[in-house]
């Protein structure tokens, strides 16, 4: 363990988060806020991901646990010390970027060894955590190449070397894999996750990617417009997601607007069209008369369902194959209404223009307030 990274450390009371922010704010102009009212617990070992669109708070809140940025209001500690006003460089935490950040001009190894020799360490104990940490990315033979010489992947692993080299209990990552093709980062993120469990840091990563989120996450905070729309596991947030932005930003979702025109304690019925209502799980005050949004998953539409509440006789209006999955979108009042299922076990053959029963259980539907 280095000395910049025990300066800031105290031994934490049992249950104590590892980070905590409280009532944290950040404007740059002192007007609009980026990030209204943030109160967060990351525990200690968990890899956490903060998910969102672009501008809506999640890596401004990063970079301010890193130090980058100040906030405007509130307080950030880090095993209860308060790090608020702390420079990067005093709090021992490990960042890994999306552009990596490697310095050109330096081997693997010595961009690898950067962080211990800023930290004054002994080159004998340098050289060991160097090839430990290039060993633990898969990178051992590769101490002496340039980055230049290096592909995104290995850059990338480079970065993360450099990041745990020091043995911090908490490392960043904005966006890492951003860069990387479809199969690379997929086999990243599985990479990334065996490393995390085995060692048992703390990760906090920033991604857009909601499938990333779902993949790597032990738990994941949605932000939408300076604010945790919901902050849950990666099953909670795709079964139970809290309102219709989650339904919708998290995973492939049917977003049906209608009014309710009934309730029977948690169920409500929705009407989308003229004589066409659906009945779904109220989520939130609903009461009739009330503009609502239904959400519901593409895979939990049945095709010719034998046991159904929810149960439309439907006209295809196109066939995607996906390889995986097939898509099958129809029209359901006037609103598009996408199924997927795998194409070997489809019950009948589908083709455009073909009429067949589809169906849901109201279970597996959610109504929101809409707005």
């Amino acid at each position: 363990m280095t000395a910049a990274a025990t300066a800031i450390r105290s031994q934490p009371s049992a249950g104590e988060p590892l980070v905590s922010f409280s009532h944290v704010q950040k404007s740059y102009d002192g007007q609009v806020l980026v990030v209204k009212d943030l109160n967060l617990d990351i525990a200690r070992g968990e890899f956490l991901t903060l998910l969102g669109p672009s501008g809506s708070g999640k890596t401004t809140s990063l970079m301010m646990l890193a130090g980058f940025e100040t906030p405007t209001n509130g307080r950030i500690t880090l095993q209860g010390r308060d790090i608020t006003a702390l420079p990067p460089y005093k709090r021992g935490i490990g960042m890994v970027f999306q552009n990596y950040a490697l310095f050109p001009h330096m081997t693997v190894a010595d961009n690898v060894a950067y962080p211990l020799r800023a930290r004054k360490l002994a080159e004998p104990e340098i050289a060991r955590r160097v090839a430990s940490a290039l060993d633990m990315v898969k990178l051992g033979p590769f101490g002496t190449r340039m980055p230049a010489q290096l592909s995104g992947g290995q850059q990338q692993r480079v970065a993360l070397a450099r990041a745990l080299v020091f043995e911090p209990e908490l490392i960043l990552l904005d966006e890492p894999l951003g860069a990387l093709d479809k199969q690379l980062r997929e086999r990243m993120q599985y990479e990334l996750k065996q490393i995390h469990e085995r060692l048992g840091v703390t990760m906090v990563y920033v991604t857009h990617d909601q499938e990333e989120a779902l993949t790597m996450s032990d738990r994941i905070a949605v932000f939408d417009q300076g604010r945790i729309q919901q902050l849950a596991s990666p099953e909670e947030l795709y079964e139970r997601p809290a309102n219709a932005f989650v339904a919708d930003f998290v995973g492939e979702n049917n977003a049906l607007e209608g009014v309710v025109t009934g309730r029977s304690g948690e169920t409500v019925k929705v009407r989308i069209a003229d004589q066409i209502e659906v009945s779904a799980q109220a989520v939130g005050t609903l009461g009739v008369g009330d503009a609502a949004v239904l959400s519901l998953r593409p895979e939990r539409i049945c095709i010719a369902p034998k046991a159904t509440d929810n149960r439309f006789t439907l006209e295809i209006a196109r066939l995607v194959y996906l390889g995986e999955a097939t898509r099958i979108i129809f029209q359901l009042g006037g609103q598009e209404l996408v199924a997927k299922g795998d194409p070997m076990r489809l019950p009948v053959a589908l083709e455009r223009g073909t009429r067949i029963e589809v169906g849901w259980l109201s279970g597996e539907c959610r109504a929101f307030p809409k707005g």
